[in-house]
């Protein structure tokens, strides 16, 4: 008896009672599980940081949108930069501009070519004189102060005899992108019966038509020496005349010997710009790298954001946005109607070759070295795997580069901007103005509404920009005449202001209905919102809301970062 387990004793181990037990000490191992799992998860989930896609350090060009594994995430819906805003200005090149004291002026012209004045008063104006052009050159430059002067075209006749219309190049001396600028106009020039010239009139911008043609490459033209060539050559020239032509294959021969990439589906279309184009340059990236050419459809899905109808809308050019005529001179590429009508034509007689490629994990590494004609990658139903940019992410990223260089905004649209700014003498400042629904939502951006209201904005504009001045207003509020106290210290502007620019009779819309196949273009949501943008960024003084109009951060409270609010 002394010699028993005290187990035994208590009777613990009897047969009856080992059931439960068991039970018990199964109960309590799971519970322990269960503690310690949710205590690790909980560790993690306090300490994990997952990777954000929009700070991932890079010096490359393609960071504007920078590649992320995350396929859900989406870029912010504003107007996107194209290659031209990374364009670093060379201010060297544009140091060289023509200034008035490189022109002669009509004393000198007259003594070296001796000209006798004789029976030539009351005659027309020959546009063609040395002395003409001279005079036209140096009222150009003494009127127009806020620009630098590149390069005057030889003037041509105008609408009589005592008009001519001339063109040139320029940039606005407080410029800050690479581009430069065309305008051409018309001179109405008197002579005194000494014979001497002057120059009584400047039309508008872009009036002098007859000079708006490209000149020829040999035709002689004003420029100060060391302007030639060099960088300007490279740099988009808004106000030239648009060659934006579909691209065509020459031949059969020329067909057959081509190499051709062609994206097929997929879930981008109507979804944001910022999107579109993320998607798009992953294509154009592929296809550079594998020495293809690719197929375009020039047909865009517009996205219901920038809609009045809050709608999507098919059937938008891409000529309406881009600058196709650079991206054709930098890359090549197809239309895909023009591609399709040729491949249906020649592929059996030619016996060419299609690969197709239905996964986005299969890396461009592996395409490299096909021999096929064609390479369709097709996407399939199920969003986010059917993003185009999906193809770029992985391994990928190592050797596809976006080509952010063949992409340009619109000349078209960029030629409304100037048109604003040059109606603003290029001497403005500019302020963008965030209203709308953020000022309704006062949990995330508590003082806004107050800071833009009118009364805070002349307290704010007071000690920034100078009392008089133009100042071109970029926001979002529907209700213009909001601001109207404004006008007391400032001359207040807006896009609608210059709507001349785009409605019936104008240049663009005249020159869209034409790339639209006879039908008005409408200037649509992304259109305005990107010149307005483009405006604003031209001013002089350029003041933004969440930076220095308000304390509140751009997206939310608690949200601002050291490098912008």
């Amino acid at each position: 008896m002394l010699g028993r387990s005290p187990l035994l004793r208590a009777g613990s181990l009897r047969p009856e009672n080992l059931g439960q037990h068991a039970l018990a000490m199964i109960g309590n191992v799971c519970f322990s599980i269960f503690v310690v799992g949710v205590l690790i998860f909980t560790i993690i989930a306090a300490t994990y940081e997952p990777e954000d896609p929009l700070f991932h350090p890079s010096d490359k060009i393609s960071t504007f949108l920078t590649s992320t594994s995350n396929a859900t995430f989406e870029s912010d819906n504003t107007v996107i930069k194209t290659g031209e805003d990374f364009m670093a200005a060379n201010q060297t090149a544009f140091n060289t501009f023509i200034n008035i004291t490189d022109v002669a002026d009509n004393a000198e012209i007259a003594a070296s070519t001796g000209s006798d004045c004789g029976d030539e008063v009351g005659k027309p104006i020959d546009c063609k004189d040395p002395e003409v052009f001279h005079t036209m050159m140096r009222a150009a430059i003494e009127k127009f102060k806020d620009i630098h002067f590149y390069r005057f075209g030889k003037p041509v006749r105008g609408l009589d005899d005592n008009t001519c219309d001339m063109a040139w190049r320029f940039r606005p001396k407080e410029g800050k992108t690479a581009s430069l600028y065309k305008d051409y106009r018309r001179f109405v020039i008197s002579k005194a019966e000494n014979c001497s010239l002057s120059v009584t009139d400047i039309g508008e911008y872009h009036s002098g038509v007859n000079a708006r043609k490209r000149k020829p490459k040999k035709q002689a033209v004003f420029e100060k020496e060391g302007q030639q060539g060099g960088e300007s050559a490279s740099l988009p020239v808004v106000g030239e005349m648009v060659n934006d032509s579909l691209p065509v294959v020459e031949s059969e021969a020329a067909f057959k010997n081509g190499k051709y990439l062609y994206y097929a589906g997929g879930g981008d279309r109507c979804k944001s710009m910022n999107h579109y184009l993320w998607s798009f340059l992953c294509a154009l990236g592929e296809a550079q790298y594998l020495n293809r050419t690719l197929i375009m459809d020039l047909s865009i899905c517009l996205s219901s954001m920038y809609t009045k109808t809050g709608q999507n809308e098919e059937g938008k050019d891409f000529r309406f946005y881009f600058d196709f005529e650079h991206l054709k001179e930098e890359a090549s590429v197809l239309d895909q109607l023009q591609f399709w009508t040729d491949w249906n034509k020649w592929q059996r007689n030619d016996r060419l070759s299609l690969h197709l490629v239905e996964d986005f994990k299969v890396s461009p590494v592996k395409l490299k070295d096909l021999k096929d004609t064609l390479v369709v990658r097709k996407f399939g139903t199920v969003e986010p795997d059917n993003y185009w940019y999906r193809v770029c992410e992985g391994e990928a990223e190592s050797v596809i580069q976006r080509p952010w260089h063949m992409l340009w905004k619109s000349r078209r649209l960029m030629d409304i901007v100037s048109a604003i700014a040059s109606r603003l003498n290029w001497d403005y400042d500019s302020v963008h103005i965030v209203r709308g629904e953020k000022t309704i939502n006062k949990e995330l951006w508590p003082n806004l509404d107050r800071d833009t209201s009118p009364d805070s904005l002349l307290t704010t504009l007071k000690d920034k920009i100078e009392e008089g001045r133009n100042l071109y207003i970029d926001t979002n509020e529907p209700d213009k005449s909001f601001f109207d106290p404004l006008k007391d210290k400032y001359t207040t502007h807006f896009l609608d202001e210059y709507k001349d620019l785009w409605e019936e009779n104008s240049e663009w819309s005249s020159e869209t209905t034409k790339l639209n196949n006879g039908a008005p273009v409408e200037f649509d949501g992304y259109m305005r919102i990107s010149v307005d943008t483009e405006v604003f960024l031209r001013g002089k003084k350029q003041l933004e809301t969440f930076n220095d109009l308000t304390s509140d951060c751009k997206d939310g409270v608690n949200t601002c970062t050291t490098s912008s609010s």
